[in-house]
């Protein structure tokens, strides 16, 4: 209905129908304004503090706003006002204080040298969600340094050379060469003592040139990410509640001509001659017919092919489909279905399916702890051929004593995809991620590569043991309930999710480093403000994380003056060793440690800022017990002592020039050559 008004519209006054011009030109109003304009409301949304999925009037509103709403219409549609207005209040405070607390934690990041000199970069591609791309390469390189000489596969001539700036004409020749990924230079691996180096930071985003020296390019980074969080807030505002539905592509087509290679794919054959996919690792690379250009596809588990490895292709040709309303368990061998632990009332009730109008199992928590329902397939003599553990919410779709064959559906658990993903969503889950707090049910994660194995059931919790290829193993607890990614003897990356739920951004620092979880953090923030159409360069969030991990926790003071389980920053423990080296000795052994902006911010090397951004009699007295010195090196210590502050031309680098006045030297006459 939307898509044919808009068409109507778009033709309206040969396309000069000012309502789609004013859309059209992104001047003012969304598609989704406009259509509740002339076409119809829809549903609107609940006002409810959680998202359960279920927030949703089932009433929706038939009428569009030009025709006017009926009585009932117009009462339903005062839900959304209100949830609207409500929003906006609460959060524009939530909003400021985010702003208040990414300021001081960024307030003394200035560009204080040229080049750092690090050999330290990060690879960039494009940014894809399934196979749709929703950032391009040529956005996330344009205006950076690059690490090494960017080459053209196609002419073999150097595109960008290492150490230049990757202008606009740079960018998109890089893309139109089909280069995948180019190594940068970024604000995460900068090696500067303090602040940060012009090479490293890249192009100043106000001016389009090269940052300068004595930029404050931290209280930048936190106003470009604190001032659309007031925009986040409103958001709702604008839709009135209105419910968001999240469209899902449920089929795979080759965007070019070529041939396919199928990578890391287990998949079976059914009864019907369909290849179904039961691996939720395995990829599809799709080479073009012109040289350098591939395209990669992540194929979900449950898939079902409709192409073959090593088969050439037609652009459009399908490549796979895939349900992305549900979570499917699919049966890997042929036999006979068995239930275990499904009692009636207890862990298993029946639900009314109105699509196929009959009554289905449906797994419910259970107050008994050593129930965990999951279904057996056994082969002709009663041997245990799999086991599927099946978590809260499936529906079975099999019959005790059934007889089935391999990729057949055993159970299936509903996406919740039309969730409205409002700004509830929003602000509060950029302030988690800043704050580098512990999810309230966070995924569990392996450590270590290897295989999953399914151990024994005890208390209601079942045990998952990955085995490396060097024989050690690590075992994990899995909650009954909760939903198991991995099945057994599937392959696993240190890393991964075992189990459904938000990753521990703490975990990921401690199994795979603080490069790691800053890739992580600056991915997860930036998902939030792209959901709500705004765009923030990735400089600006890298600035703020690299501020989280500043500090270093001492495991071995070595020859060093720390002592063990010291908290002290990054570049004090580097200087400290390099000096402890040159003597020869032994340096410091630490660990990285992923700290809140709250807690950065408190935990400055300057007493005064961290004083007058919060807890100031705490931050007082520890620094006078501690006899600390402040030397005044960031921006608000200088402001508040009412001093020059040290960016611009207050540069110490700059302060310390002297004017000399140089006397004209008198210009003699040129000697003239006489033939």
């Amino acid at each position: 209905m939307t898509e044919s008004f808009i068409k109507g519209l778009s033709e309206s006054k040969q396309g000069f129908n000012p309502v789609f011009m004013l859309m059209d030109s992104e001047a003012r109003g969304s598609r989704e304004q406009v259509r509740q304009l002339g076409g119809m409301r829809g549903l609107m949304a609940k006002p409810q503090k959680r998202l359960t999925g279920r927030e949703i009037i089932e009433t929706p509103i038939l009428h569009n706003l030009k025709e006017g709403l009926s009585v009932v219409e117009y009462f339903i549609s005062t839900h959304g006002a209100r949830k609207g207005m409500a929003d906006t209040a609460l959060k524009t405070s939530e909003a400021g204080y985010l702003t208040r607390r990414l300021v001081d934690v960024a307030q003394d990041v200035i560009i204080t040298e040229e080049d750092c000199g690090t050999i330290m970069g990060e690879e960039r591609g494009a940014l894809k969600e399934g196979e749709e791309v929703i950032e391009a390469l040529r956005d996330r390189i344009l205006g950076r340094v690059v690490m090494d000489d960017v080459v053209s596969p196609i002419t073999g001539d150097v595109i960008v050379q290492a150490g230049g700036e990757i202008d606009e004409e740079a960018s998109e020749e890089i893309e139109e060469a089909g280069i995948e990924k180019v190594r940068i230079r970024s604000v995460l691996t900068c090696e500067a003592k303090r602040g940060l180096c012009r090479k490293c930071y890249g192009r100043n985003l106000g001016t389009g040139r090269m940052v300068d020296l004595g930029e404050a390019v931290g209280v930048m980074a936190a106003q470009s990410i604190g001032e659309p969080g007031t925009q986040l807030t409103l958001r709702t505002f604008h839709i009135g509640g209105t419910a968001a539905r999240i469209a899902a592509q449920s089929k795979v087509t080759a965007k070019m001509a070529g041939s396919l290679e199928f990578k890391n794919l287990e998949t079976i054959a059914k009864e019907t001659g369909e290849i179904v996919v039961i691996n939720r690792d395995g990829e599809i690379l799709l080479h073009g017919e012109k040289a350098g250009a591939r395209t990669r596809y992540t194929v979900p588990y449950a898939s079902v092919l409709r192409v073959a490895d090593k088969q050439k292709v037609a652009q459009g040709d399908p490549i796979f489909e895939w349900d992305p309303h549900t979570a499917a368990i699919l049966a890997e061998h042929s036999g006979t279905i068995q239930f275990a632990d499904m009692v009636p009332d207890i862990t298993v009730s029946e639900e009314f399916d109105e699509i196929t109008g009959m009554r289905r199992p449906i797994i419910i928590e259970s107050k008994d702890r050593n129930l965990y329902p999951h279904i057996n397939v056994v082969d002709k003599k009663g041997k245990l051929r799999s086991s599927y553990p099946i978590p809260i919410g499936a529906r079975i779709m099999v019959q005790n004593g059934q007889a089935i064959s391999a990729g057949e559906l055993l159970a299936k658990t509903p996406r919740e995809i039309a969730k409205t993903r409002d700004i509830t969503a929003g602000l509060p889950r950029v302030a988690e991620l800043f704050e580098a707090r512990k999810p309230a049910d966070p995924a569990i994660v392996t450590e270590i590569d290897g295989r999953a194995k399914f151990g024994e059931i005890t208390k209601g919790q079942r045990t998952v043991i990955v085995r490396s290829e060097t024989a050690e193993e690590r075992s994990y607890a899995i909650p009954s309930g909760k939903h198991l990614y991995v099945r057994e003897s599937d392959r696993v990356r240190a890393g991964e999710k075992l189990t459904e739920g938000s990753i521990n951004p703490h975990d990921i620092l401690r199994i795979k480093g603080s490069s790691a979880v800053q890739v992580y953090l600056v991915n997860e923030i930036q998902e939030v403000y792209r959901l709500n159409g705004v765009h923030i360069n990735d400089k600006h969030i890298e600035v703020i994380v690299r501020q989280m991990l500043q500090k270093v926790k001492i495991e071995d003071p070595g020859d060093t003056i720390f002592i063990e389980g010291d908290q002290v920053d990054k570049a004090a423990v580097r200087e400290e060793n390099e000096r402890v080296l040159r003597e020869g000795g032994r340096p410091a052994t630490f660990q990285s440690l992923l700290m809140g902006i709250t807690k950065s911010a408190l935990s400055t090397s300057s007493f005064i800022s961290a004083a007058s951004f919060q807890e100031t009699t705490r931050v007082l007295t520890e620094a006078a017990v501690q006899g600390k010195t402040d030397l005044l090196l960031g921006l608000k210590e200088n402001v508040i002592v009412g001093r020059l502050i040290p960016a611009g031309t207050g540069l110490r680098k700059y302060r310390n020039l002297k004017i000399v006045h140089q006397p004209e030297e008198e210009l003699q006459p040129a000697p003239v050559e006489v033939e």
